[in-house]
């Protein structure tokens, strides 16, 4: 589902803005910095860890477009500086009228985002309606180096060398790009290859998803704590090579990001320093400081998800109903919900509430949530050991 700032696709929604310049400092109990938008379900494709588990066809409930017009006024309700409009699905392109939405948006000064599959779909006359139209960014999927690694995670023969030059049309296109890519046992030796592909197409942007078990993710291949752990400081060397660097439900990367910096050490074995050894290997030493993104979001917190038929959660990943636009202002859920102001608040359990960087990372909302049925309990993911008693 997706994050200048980036975005997130729609199967992996709950990333960060895309392509935009951000004020320095937003008031997270206010407004959002995202508002992802699933405008359909339907997708022509069946990836393996697809959160929306789309279908090829609409659902029943899709808001209609005047629901549409009518959510992104509430979008706009929030004030300025405006909440960037992230248009997911799905295969966002499959709507009819989504570029109607992206004018209606541009009429009221919200910025717009796009996250389209990489389908028959994508042609050189939708590439073109999306600069005419002012989308400032776009998001593509690539979950494999290789071909056999994409098109087995994607569930589509020949995808992988649809996708590749999918990415130069959007970048010779002006468009700001970024790549999500979902970390999962299938595709964790192929890191730094996928790094060395940002590099070398000129990609702004690369969204690193740690995989969380909702809908199709339930029966993906998770990676480890501590490989969780590794893939973070093999990142930070990443974001040594001029594209910026976020990461999606894991936000510990924040943590690792800081302690680096702070002239900490790297892990000493496998994974890292297979991962280490080939990013060097493809792009050189690395170079310049690093561009890994640190700000302070989290599901609930500067995130939120409308869902294809109005209702709101926290996140693309936390299945956790808030309420629906329908029956009530996206401002209202966002700013009043007990839930999203416990989120908000670091008002957690487990070692994350006892950690220091408890506001800077506050741990993965959705993993705790599938995990444990509370959004407030500890990230399993984390290997850290808060220092707090």
């Amino acid at each position: 589902m997706s994050h200048p700032t980036a975005l997130s696709t729609g199967r992996h929604t709950g990333g960060h803005p895309g392509g935009l310049e951000l004020p320095r400092s937003v008031d997270y109990a206010q407004r959002p910095m995202l508002v992802f938008w699933e405008v359909t379900r339907a997708c022509l494709l069946a990836c393996r860890h697809c959160r929306a588990s789309a279908a090829p066809d609409p659902l029943p409930g899709e808001l209609t477009g005047a629901e549409g017009r009518a959510l992104i006024d509430q979008v706009a309700g929030f004030g300025r500086p405006y909440p960037i409009l992230i248009l997911t699905g799905g295969d966002c392109l499959l709507r009819p009228d989504i570029f109607e939405m992206v004018a209606h948006a541009n009429s009221l000064g919200v910025p717009v985002a796009m996250s389209p599959s990489v389908t028959p779909m994508l042609t050189p006359d939708a590439i073109d309606r999306m600069v005419e139209a002012g989308v400032k960014a776009v998001s593509l999927s690539l979950d494999g180096a290789t071909p056999g690694t994409h098109d087995g995670v994607r569930g589509i023969p020949g995808h992988f060398e649809q996708t590749i030059p999918a990415i130069r049309a959007l970048v010779a296109a002006g468009l700001r790009v970024q790549i999500n890519t979902t970390v999962m046992r299938a595709n964790l030796h192929e890191l730094a290859d996928i790094a060395a592909i940002m590099a070398e197409t000129g990609v702004a942007i690369w969204e690193v998803f740690f995989l969380v078990p909702v809908g199709r993710g339930q029966a993906t291949g998770a990676i480890t704590p501590e490989e969780h752990e590794q893939v973070c400081h093999f990142l930070f060397d990443s974001s040594h090579y001029g594209f910026t660097i976020r990461t999606v439900e894991a936000p510990f990367f924040r943590r690792v990001v800081v302690q680096r910096k702070a002239g900490g050490p790297a892990p000493q074995e496998a994974p890292y320093l297979q991962l280490r050894e080939r990013l060097v290997e493809r792009l050189g030493p690395p170079v310049g400081r690093s561009t890994a993104h640190t700000a302070s979001t989290r599901d609930g917190k500067g995130i939120v998800f409308v869902a294809y038929d109005g209702e709101v959660y926290p996140a693309g990943f936390l299945p956790l109903p808030l309420g629906s636009v329908r029956d009530r202002a996206l401002v209202d859920i966002y700013r009043d919900n007990e839930v999203l102001r416990s989120i908000r608040a670091a008002d957690f359990g487990g070692r994350c509430g006892r950690c220091e960087y408890a506001d800077l990372c506050g741990g993965s909302r959705a993993r705790a949530y599938a995990a444990t049925g509370d959004p407030l309990a500890e990230d399993s993911a984390c290997v850290y050991q808060p220092a707090l008693a």
